[in-house]
């Protein structure tokens, strides 16, 4: 891709000889020999990078590069001079310039500028395009659902919307969101991230608080110096400090253990955080939103979770209907994921077949709305023609796998919840045949959630795959 590098010098000389190293660099080249030409030349050229000197007839330089900040925030200006030193480089630094460059110029110094600040402007449309990518696929707008039920949650989260909106810069309420497995949790997460105007520009960092053992959780979390202990061989900035100014997402919150739930605890109440092995506190500006499936009321009562930690994280609680209780939704979504999965794998225009959105509509959905992109995955995956009929959708049995908190899914009356919690994983891994990532869909969790519910129960060593 052809880049583009704009020279502001009036030293003739210098300036056609720097232009002749970055043209033989591969870079298209134009030369001003002053700040209002140059200020014109950017309009219509649009270069990647300015080199701008200081000492220019008329306009300085400085003036110049504010000039083209106003213009354009994102210009990358590097400034040279032969005059000024440190005090007008701090000044260009304060005023917007990426680097500084000091004369007679060393051309393999502006080199290795020109290549890092390329990287840099590489690495930030990188992030930039991962960002809108993700942004573009949250949103109210993306929970769908005509049902009474997820109307008045599209509703309230509206409302809470718009309630921070007038809040003091930096508070946001905590929300916990509760629903079964697979119902849309991190959806509304998102929604609350992406669709408010002063965090969404920042950060949204998730973790799942079942899927790594209990000792790891705290070092994601809240980073860790060098040496604090055994492997760790290195400082660790931690997902709490990579959410400053954003939202950090704890997914499976009852998941936590009693040492993260204190630390998290400190954390809502003083904004502050240490890493593990530091003696120094920092300040974060995070909004914490929280869910889970399992009830947490219910741990309080059996000590397994604290009751002030509970009170600090639900200030408001949002609660997901499983997609058993949404009616004629699961038409809308099984539509949507039919067109996009269709998009995804080049199978034109598809439809459902009367029988099939009968099927649909009958089905319990223990899974809930995962379970549902998953059947209408594997249905556009494996479909001869353009309708989707009944027998291209592989569902489970009823009874195969319980509905999230509606009780035992095993023919037995045992409703101890580690035992039960066994019975099911050793069900599903028979029925994929030791296969972790089939298991898992199968069981409505992630594959590293899986993974972690494996060795918690020492089940490992089994020959599972995948």
């Amino acid at each position: 891709m052809s880049r583009a590098i704009l020279i502001v010098d009036d030293e003739q000389t210098l300036a056609r000889n720097l232009a002749v190293y970055v043209e033989r660099l591969g870079f298209e080249v134009r030369v001003c020999e002053s700040a209002e030409a140059g200020l014109a030349a950017y309009a219509e050229f649009r270069p990647d990078i300015v080199l701008l000197d200081h000492n220019l007839p008329g306009m300085t330089g400085l003036e110049a590069l504010v000039r083209l900040r106003q213009v354009d925030p994102e210009a990358c200006v590097v400034m040279m001079t032969g005059f000024g030193g440190v005090e007008l480089a701090v000044d260009a630094m304060k005023a917007g310039a990426r680097d500084y460059l000091t004369k007679p110029l060393s051309l393999s110094g502006v080199k290795l500028i020109i290549d890092r600040l390329l990287d840099h402007s590489r690495l930030a449309s990188t992030v930039r395009y991962y960002r809108d990518r993700e942004a573009g696929g949250s949103g109210l707008d993306k929970i769908i659902g005509r049902s009474p039920a997820m109307v008045e949650l599209r509703a309230r989260i509206a409302r809470l919307l718009e309630t921070e909106q007038r809040l003091p810069e930096g508070e946001a309420p905590t929300v916990l969101i509760l629903g079964e497995t697979g119902t849309g949790k991190e959806l509304v997460a998102r929604a609350l991230h992406f669709d408010a105007r002063r965090r969404a520009a920042g950060p949204f960092v998730e973790l799942n608080c079942g899927a790594l053992p209990a000792h790891l959780v705290e070092a994601e979390l809240f980073g860790h110096e060098k040496g604090a202990f055994t492997d760790a061989r290195e400082r660790k900035v931690g997902l709490v400090e990579t959410a400053d100014h954003g939202t950090l997402f704890l997914d499976e919150i009852g998941e936590a253990e009693p040492s993260t739930q204190i630390r998290l605890l400190k954390l809502l109440e003083d904004k502050r955080f240490r890493r593990i092995g530091s003696v120094r506190e920092q300040q974060v500006d995070v909004r914490i939103v929280s869910a889970t499936h399992r009830p947490l009321d219910e741990l309080v009562r059996a000590a397994r979770f604290r009751a002030d930690l509970l009170y600090r994280l639900r200030v408001v609680e949002l609660r997901i209907p499983p997609l058993r209780e949404r009616g004629r939704d699961v038409l809308e979504l099984a539509r949507h994921f039919l067109a996009a999965q269709a998009q995804r794998y080049r199978r034109g225009a598809l439809r459902l077949a009367p029988d099939a959105e009968e099927t649909l509509l009958r089905h319990a959905w223990p899974g809930n709305v995962r379970e549902l992109r998953n059947v209408i995955e594997q249905a556009v995956l494996m479909s001869a023609g353009p309708v989707i009929g009944a027998r291209d959708l592989s569902l489970l049995e009823p009874g195969t796998v319980a509905h999230a908190g509606a009780g035992a899914a095993v023919d037995s009356g045992d409703l101890d919840l580690e035992r039960t919690a066994r019975r099911l994983i050793e069900t599903a891994m028979a029925r994929s045949d030791g296969n972790v990532t089939q298991a898992a869909r199968l069981l409505g969790i992630s594959r590293d959630t899986l993974r972690y519910r494996l060795e918690r129960l020492d089940l490992r060593g089994d020959g599972v795959s995948g």
